[in-house]
């Protein structure tokens, strides 16, 4: 396939288009940083320009979230939320948190609960109906936001400052040539460019190695959350009720844990996050996800009930110590491509927020002062000043703990979360990434799984369905791969074909090659856009881009 220099040469130049700012990603984060700016631009009476950029069909299309949202952030850029019809409608009501076992619970008594498992105040949510919202007030305040394009190149100028992003071709073929409907991607120009992708998004995961942001850094650690949404009946619903669990199905040295939230209007978001740092390769996320409604605590609570959604997604979880610096020449780090969610609450929209704030602030003084493409210092001051510093402060250790099993962890938070208030004077490291943990097949306990039921567990295709994801079938893999071979040298000699089972949507399988042996097939349509691959595959062989915009999930309620 043509590198982009390529295509320049041979269809160039591309349009162009100048703006103040552009921002990739319309999520909280990109969403909080436009509306932000504009509130600074009218306070002081001047005009900044600003577009977003949204890979998905609409503002929303690829948000999934647990989630029970914090409104404090909200409430800081926007403090009339509730008159102007946020969709924060249900307070959370009920905290409860369970240890599974095989076949029952225990408890934890509410004053044994940490103040980060503690949810007094905040709402239970659907992140992308938020978002939706927070696109609405944006774009109310001058912001243009072009959904259905994906910033898929970087530009930089000729001292290696970032000046904008381009979006990617139209109209490619599979084999990489142009089709009739051909089209070349466009330049959105910018004197400052922030970066809002999510978890492990394409660019900012380029810049974060050219300009080694994670230089002295712990590796950034990850977890892939897979969630439902159910409608039940009307005796089944506790509307605010917010569940969390950890044990069972996962053995004791894997990170992670459930949770169950119950909207309003009769519905129940249900979901499993896994550490990416898990060891057996013989592990499925997805199929421990489904194991997990049909222990007998959770499966009379979807009994008449009715599966309405599917989704899945990577999240960072390693917190202060993983975030990358902020800033290079020309734009900025914001959200969870940095990495600011807090895992020790289970909340990142709050932190997506309040980092795309304090950019915004930085970057409106930038533009006051006449500057363009340098480094805007005073956004990472204002965030080692901030409240959100403080709680991500606090909650550093949790991960590491966690990799030292599941008790440890246990009663270390509790330690340093109930007993000191997060107020400790040590700090534990990391140094491993999350590929590096898988361990070869045959040293590891095989997992057999169930087959599913139709009913309270499914199969991966019949949950991709309900997740609406389509791509353009005549169009490059966005699924790449760096060498061809080694998925089957290296990953299923060496390692069981761990792609197949760690990819919660069916994209990897290994199929009988014309002359013998396996190959792997990429079935690229039925990718939701997770991430998982680009982060766990043992070999990093497997890199995630930006498919042609408008592809992926359309997500409703989640």
């Amino acid at each position: 396939m043509p590198t982009p220099e390529q295509w320049l040469q041979q269809y160039g130049p591309r349009e162009a288009m100048e703006y103040d700012v552009v921002i990739a990603g319309a999520g909280p984060a990109g969403l909080a940083t436009a509306i932000r700016l504009k509130q600074q631009a009218a306070q002081a009476g001047r005009e900044i320009s600003v577009c977003v950029l949204e890979k998905g069909s609409e503002p929303g299309a690829h948000i999934l979230s647990g989630a029970v949202m914090d409104p404090r952030a909200l409430g800081e850029l926007l403090p009339q939320w509730k008159e102007q019809g946020a969709p924060l409608r249900q307070p959370v009501t009920e905290d409860l948190f369970w240890f599974l076992g095989e076949q029952g619970h225990r408890a934890v008594p509410s004053w044994m609960q940490p103040e980060c498992f503690r949810n007094h105040g905040n709402y239970v949510i659907s992140l992308g109906e938020v978002v939706r919202w927070l696109a609405q007030q944006a774009e109310a305040l001058g912001v243009e936001i072009f959904s259905g394009f994906a910033a898929a190149e970087l530009l930089y100028d000729e001292h290696g400052a970032v000046r904008g992003v381009a979006t990617g071709n139209q109209g490619v073929g599979k084999d990489g040539e142009p089709g009739p409907d051909f089209q070349l991607g466009m330049e959105l120009q910018a004197r400052y460019t922030v970066f809002a992708e999510g978890a492990r998004g394409q660019l900012g995961r380029e810049l974060i190695a050219r300009y080694e942001l994670d230089q002295g850094r712990d590796p950034q650690t990850y977890a892939i959350g897979i969630k439902e949404l159910w409608e039940v009946p009307q005796a089944q619903a506790h509307p605010g009720r917010v569940l969390h669990s950890a044990g069972w199905p996962l053995d004791s040295r894997t990170y992670g844990g459930a949770f169950l939230y119950h909207l309003d209007d009769n519905k129940v978001a249900v979901g499993l996050v896994v550490g990416l740092d898990y060891r057996n390769p013989w592990l499925s996320p997805f199929e421990e996800f489904q194991r997990f409604k049909t222990h007998p605590s959770m499966r009379p609570m979807f009994e008449g009930a009715r599966r309405i959604g599917y989704g899945a997604r990577a999240l960072t979880a390693g917190g202060l110590l993983s975030l990358p610096r902020l800033v290079f020449p020309g734009g900025c780090l914001v959200g969870c491509e940095a990495g600011f969610l807090n895992a020790s609450r289970i909340k990142g929209s709050h932190a997506a927020i309040k980092s795309g704030m304090l950019a915004a602030e930085a970057i409106a003084q930038a533009l006051a002062e006449d500057r363009r493409a340098d480094l805007l210092e005073s956004y990472p001051r204002a965030f080692e000043a901030s409240w959100l510093h403080e709680e991500l402060h606090r909650a550093r250790n949790f991960k590491q703990w966690f990799k030292k099993g599941r008790m440890v962890g246990t009663v270390m938070t509790g330690v340093e979360q109930l007993l000191l208030g997060g107020r400790v004077p040590w700090t534990l490291h990391r140094t491993e990434p999350d590929y590096k943990a898988l361990q070869p097949a045959d040293t590891m306990p095989r997992i057999d799984y169930p087959k599913p039921d139709g009913k309270l567990s499914f199969d991966r295709l019949s949950s991709v369905f309900l997740s609406n994801t389509n791509h353009e079938e005549n169009q490059p893999a966005h699924l790449t791969l760096r060498d061809p071979s080694v998925p089957v040298s290296l990953n299923l000699a060496r390692y069981a074909g761990p792609e197949q089972r760690y990819c919660p949507a069916g994209v990897y399988e290994f199929v009988a090659a014309e002359g013998g042996g396996e190959r792997l097939q990429i079935n690229a349509q039925n990718c939701v856009h997770c991430k998982t691959c680009d982060i766990k595959d043992p070999t990093q062989n497997i890199v995630w881009v930006a498919p042609e915009g408008g592809g992926g999930p359309n997500y409703v309620g989640m």
